[in-house]
C-alpha cells in the first residue's frame, strides 16, 4: 500500500508513475474520498470535544433545571456521534479500500514498456548446448521411463497437475534439498511455514484483493491456500516492530504452492512449466530501507548462483515498467534455456517491493525519534519443478539418457545418469 500522504502531497507525480504501468489513478475519485474523510474526522472530534464539555458541565452543575438540560443535550450530542462515526469507519473503509487497489511506485530504473517484449536483458550467462539428434521436451523426455505421468494426476485430481516416480521423484527431491542447503550456506534461516493462510496475510503482500481469482480458496473457511512461500513467510513480522542492528533478516523456505491460473488457458500448459501446484524454494529478506538496492542485488545473485552450480545456460533480465508486478517496485528475472522451445523462460522473480508490503503488514523499524517501515524482498531460489524441466531438456543425450549435474550426484545416492530408455 502506498504512503497516502505521498498521494496528497505528490499526487500528480504518482500518477505519472503509475501510468508507467498503464495504471489510470482516479484523481478526483481519489480527492473526494479523502475529503469526506477529513470532514467528517472534523465533524466527529468538534462533537467529541462538545461531549466531553458537556459532561463537565454535568458534573459541576448544582441547578437541577439546568442539569436536566445538559442531560438531554448530552444524549443528543451522544447519538448524533454515534451517527457521524458510523459515518467516518464507512469513509475510512471506502478510502482504504480504494488504497488497496493502487499498485506499488515503480524505481526510477525500470525500463518503459507495455509487456514482457519490452523487458531488458542484462546479460546471459553458460553454454547454450547443442544437439547432432532430434531432442525432446521434458514431458518427452519424463514419460520415457513413466517417471512424469500426467494421466494419472488427472484421475487424482484434474489436468496440469503431475505424478511423479521413481528417480524422477528423486531428483525433484534431490533439487530442492540443495537449493535449501546452499541457501542456509549463504546465510539464510530456514523456515517451515503454513500452506493456509487467512485473508489479512494475503491482503499484506498484494495478492489480495486484487488477484482472488488466481488463488485457491477453501470452502467455508476465510483460508486460502499460498500462492508462494512469500506470502506466509512475510507475514512473520506482522504487526511487529524490528530491531534495527538485527536487520537484515533472511529466510528460506521450501513449499508448495498453488494457483489457479485464471486467465492462462493455453499458454504454456504443455509439461510442468505451468501448474495448479508445483513445489518452489523462496527467499525473503526484511532490510532497513537504506539496505534496499544493495539487498536485492544479494538475493539475485544468491539465486544465480543455483542455475551456476548447475551449469544450466540462462539470462537475467530487468522488467521493463508493464510487465512489473502489482506490488513491486522493481523485478529482476532470471530465465533458464529450453531447447524444446528455443527460448528462456522465467524460473525465479526476484522483486524488492520496498515499504508498499509492510505498510500493509504494519511492520516497522525500530528509531529513536520515529519508527520507519522495513523494506520487503523476496525471490525464488528456484521453482523446482522449472529447474527439473530445464535439467532434463539441456543434459540429455541421444542415448536416452539424461546426465546429472555433479552438485546433485550425493543428492541422488550417487546416480550420475538417469536412464529414460529403460
Amino acid at each position: 500500500m502506498l504512503d497516502i500522504n505521498l498521494l496528497r502531497n505528490n499526487l500528480e507525480e504518482i500518477r505519472k508513475n503509475l501510468q508507467r504501468r498503464g495504471f489510470d489513478l482516479d484523481v478526483k475519485l481519489f480527492e473526494s474520498l479523502d475529503s469526506e474523510r477529513k470532514r467528517l474526522q472534523v465533524e466527529t472530534e468538534s462533537l467529541q470535544e462538545k461531549s466531553n464539555i458537556v459532561a463537565k458541565e454535568i458534573a459541576q452543575e448544582k441547578n437541577k433545571n439546568t442539569k436536566n438540560q445538559n442531560l438531554e443535550d448530552a444524549k443528543k450530542n451522544s447519538n448524533d456521534l454515534k451517527k457521524i462515526k458510523t459515518k467516518l469507519d464507512k469513509a475510512l473503509i471506502d478510502l482504504n479500500n480504494f488504497l488497496l487497489e493502487i499498485p506499488n511506485v515503480l524505481s526510477k530504473d525500470v525500463p518503459e514498456g507495455n509487456s514482457e517484449e519490452n523487458n531488458k536483458v542484462i546479460y546471459e550467462k553458460g553454454t547454450i548446448p547443442e544437439f547432432s539428434f532430434k531432442i525432446k521436451d521434458h514431458q518427452e523426455l519424463g514419460e520415457l521411463s513413466n517417471g512424469i505421468n500426467f494421466e494419472e494426476s488427472v484421475t487424482i485430481a484434474k489436468s496440469r497437475f503431475v505424478v511423479m516416480r521413481k528417480e524422477m521423484a528423486k531428483l525433484h527431491r534431490a533439487l530442492a534439498q540443495y537449493m535449501l542447503d546452499t541457501h542456509v550456506e549463504n546465510g539464510y534461516e530456514e523456515i517451515y511455514v503454513p500452506y493456509l493462510v487467512n485473508k489479512n496475510s494475503l491482503e499484506g503482500t498484494g495478492q489480495l484483493p486484487k488477484f482472488e481469482e488466481d488463488l485457491f480458496k477453501i470452502s467455508k473457511e476465510e483460508m486460502y491456500l499460498i500462492p508462494t512461500a512469500e506470502v506466509p513467510v512475510s507475514n512473520i513480522y506482522r504487526n511487529k516492530i524490528l530491531n534495527s542492528e538485527e536487520l537484515p533478516f533472511n529466510y528460506v523456505a521450501h513449499t508448495p504452492c498453488f494457483r489457479s491460473e485464471a486467465g492462462s488457458y493455453g499458454k504454456d500448459t504443455k509439461g510442468i512449466i505451468r501448474q495448479h501446484q508445483f513445489d518452489k524454494v523462496e527467499l525473503v529478506k526484511f532490510v532497513h530501507p537504506e539496505d534496499s538496492e544493495k539487498e536485492l542485488d544479494t538475493l539475485t545473485n544468491d539465486a544465480e548462483s543455483i542455475l551456476i552450480n548447475l551449469n544450466l545456460p540462462y539470462r537475467k533480465v530487468i522488467l521493463c515498467s508493464g510487465d512489473t508486478g502489482f506490488a513491486s517496485s522493481k523485478t529482476f528475472d532470471l530465465e533458464v534455456w529450453f531447447p524444446s522451445q528455443d527460448t528462456y523462460r522465467e524460473i525465479s522473480s526476484c522483486s524488492n517491493f520496498k515499504d508498499f508490503q509492510s505498510r500493509r503488514m504494519k511492520i516497522r523499524i525500530k528509531q529513536s525519534k520515529e519508527n520507519i517501515f522495513c523494506h520487503t524482498i523476496n525471490g525464488s531460489g528456484l521453482a523446482v519443478g522449472r529447474t527439473l524441466a530445464a535439467i532434463l531438456e539441456n543434459n540429455q543425450t541421444e542415448k536416452g539418457t539424461v546426465i546429472i549435474p555433479e552438485v546433485l550426484v550425493d543428492y541422488m545416492g550417487g546416480i550420475k545418469e538417469l536412464n529414460l530408455s529403460r
